[in-house]
C-alpha cells in the first residue's frame, strides 16, 4: 500500500513538472512571437559585427572604430526616434533629411557669418524645425493631404532651402562649443580623458544606466504580476535576461570608456531614447499614436482627436530634425549643400528593420535604435572593407526590402 502511495506521488510530481515546463514554453513562445522582429534584428546585429570583425582582422571591434561608429549612428538614430512615431501612426516623412540639412545650414550661417553664440543658434535652429513640423503637420492633419505627398514636397522645398542658405558653398568653421555637440566627449573625472586613459565618468554613467534598467525591469515585472495578473517569464529566465542585457551594456560602456568616453551626441541620444520610450509606453498620447495607426476609424469613434495627435507627431519630428541637423553640423564642423542627403531613407530603414510595421500600429523606439545601429554598422563595416559605394546602396536596399517582407509574412501568420 505504501509503495502505491509513493508511485502516485512520483506520478503527480512528474505531471506537475510537465505542466510547469509546458507553461514556461508557452510563455517563451508568446514572448518570441510578440518580439520576433526585434530579436531577429538583434541577433543579426551581433552576427554582422562578428562578420565584419573577421573580415577586417579585428579592426571593426577596436575601441576607436566603435566610438566612431556610435558618433555616426547618432544623427540617424535621433531622426529614427521621431520617424518611428510617424510610422506607427500610419504616415511617412520623406523630408527629414532636407529639414536636418536646412536647420544645420541656418545654424552655420548664424554662427559663422552673423557671429552668434552657440545657445541662440541652437534655439533658432530648433525653432525652425518646430515651424517646419507645424507646417507639414497642418497639411497632413487639417488639409487631409497624404503625408507622402506633403513630405515629398517638403523634401524638395527644404533641399532648395539648403542650397539657397549655403549658396552652394561649405560654411565653416563652427565655434568650439558648437563643434563639441557633434564631436566632443564628456570630461573624465580623473585624468585628462584622452585616448589610452579609462574614462571614469563613462563607467559611472554606465553603472547608473544598468542599475536603472534592472530596477525598471523589476518594477515592470511586479506590476504585470500584481496589478494586471499577466503572464511573465519564470524568475530564473528573467534573471538570465537581466544578466545578458546588463553584460552587453557593460561591454558597451567599457569600450567607450577605453577611448575618450561617451560622446555628447550619444548622451543626448540616450536621453531622447528614455524620453520617447516613456512617451510611447507610459502616456495616453503614446497609446493614441498606436490606436490611430492600428485602426483610425476605431480611434476616431473612441473620441481620440486624430488631427491634434497627427499635428503633434509632425511637430516632434520637425524638432528632432532640428536636433539631428545641429548634431550633424557639429560633427562635420561645417554646413554643406548636400548635408542630410538620403538621411530619411536610413531613418525609415532603421524603423522597419527594428520591427515597425509598414501598415502602422506597430513599432518601438528601442527597435528603431537597433535598426539604426544595424544601418550604421553596415555603413561602417563596408567602408572599412573599401566596398564600392554602388554595392553599399544595393546591399542596404536589399536589407530594407527583406525587413518589410518579414513584416508582411509575420502579419499573414498572425491573421
Amino acid at each position: 500500500m505504501s509503495e502505491l502511495k509513493t508511485v502516485n506521488k512520483e506520478m503527480q510530481s512528474v505531471n506537475t513538472q510537465n505542466v510547469n515546463t509546458q507553461s514556461v514554453m508557452h510563455i517563451l513562445k508568446r514572448s518570441m512571437k510578440a518580439n520576433i522582429k526585434q530579436y531577429t534584428m538583434f541577433i543579426a546585429l551581433i552576427t554582422i559585427g562578428l562578420i565584419f570583425s573577421l573580415l577586417t582582422d579585428g579592426v571593426f571591434l577596436t575601441s576607436r572604430n566603435l566610438s566612431n561608429l556610435f558618433l555616426q549612428t547618432a544623427t540617424i538614430a535621433i531622426l529614427a526616434c521621431g520617424m518611428v512615431l510617424i510610422i506607427i501612426a500610419g504616415h511617412i516623412d520623406l523630408s527629414i533629411g532636407s529639414v536636418a540639412g536646412f536647420t544645420g545650414a541656418i545654424a552655420a550661417v548664424l554662427q559663422v557669418k552673423a557671429g552668434w553664440d552657440t545657445i541662440p543658434v541652437i534655439i533658432v535652429a530648433l525653432g525652425v524645425g518646430v515651424m517646419v513640423g507645424l507646417w507639414q503637420g497642418y497639411w497632413v492633419a487639417y488639409q487631409k493631404v497624404p503625408a507622402f505627398i506633403v513630405s515629398l514636397a517638403g523634401m524638395m522645398i527644404f533641399r532648395g532651402g539648403v542650397i539657397y542658405v549655403t549658396k552652394g558653398q561649405t560654411i565653416a568653421p563652427m565655434s568650439e562649443s558648437f563643434k563639441a555637440i557633434g564631436q566632443g566627449y564628456i570630461p573624465n573625472l580623473m585624468g585628462s580623458g584622452g585616448e589610452g586613459q579609462i574614462n571614469i565618468t563613462t563607467l559611472l554613467i554606465g553603472a547608473a544606466i544598468i542599475i536603472g534598467y534592472i530596477i525598471l525591469e523589476a518594477r515592470k515585472r511586479k506590476e504585470r504580476v500584481v496589478k494586471y495578473q499577466f503572464e511573465v517569464l519564470p524568475l530564473s529566465l528573467e534573471i538570465a535576461k537581466l544578466i545578458l542585457v546588463s553584460g552587453m551594456l557593460a561591454v558597451l560602456f567599457i569600450v567607450m570608456a577605453t577611448y575618450r568616453g561617451i560622446p555628447y551626441s550619444i548622451l543626448l541620444l540616450l536621453v531622447l531614447i528614455a524620453v520617447f520610450s516613456f512617451i510611447t509606453n507610459k502616456t495616453i498620447f503614446g497609446r493614441y499614436i498606436y490606436a490611430i495607426g492600428g485602426n483610425m476609424d476605431a480611434a476616431k469613434l473612441s473620441g481620440i482627436n486624430i488631427q491634434k495627435v497627427t499635428l503633434l507627431i509632425f511637430v516632434i519630428m520637425g524638432f528632432l530634425s532640428g536636433v539631428a541637423g545641429i548634431v550633424f553640423t557639429g560633427r562635420l564642423n561645417s554646413a554643406t549643400a548636400s548635408a542630410g542627403n538620403l538621411f530619411e531613407l536610413d531613418a525609415i530603414a532603421a524603423c522597419y528593420i527594428g520591427g515597425a510595421s509598414s501598415m502602422g500600429g506597430e513599432g518601438t523606439v528601442i527597435g528603431a535604435m537597433i535598426g539604426a545601429l544595424v544601418m550604421a554598422t553596415l555603413n561602417n563595416g563596408m567602408s572599412l572593407m573599401n566596398v564600392d559605394i554602388t554595392f553599399q546602396y544595393i546591399i542596404k536596399g536589399l536589407i530594407l526590402l527583406l525587413a518589410v517582407r518579414v513584416d508582411t509574412l509575420t502579419r499573414k501568420k498572425s491573421a
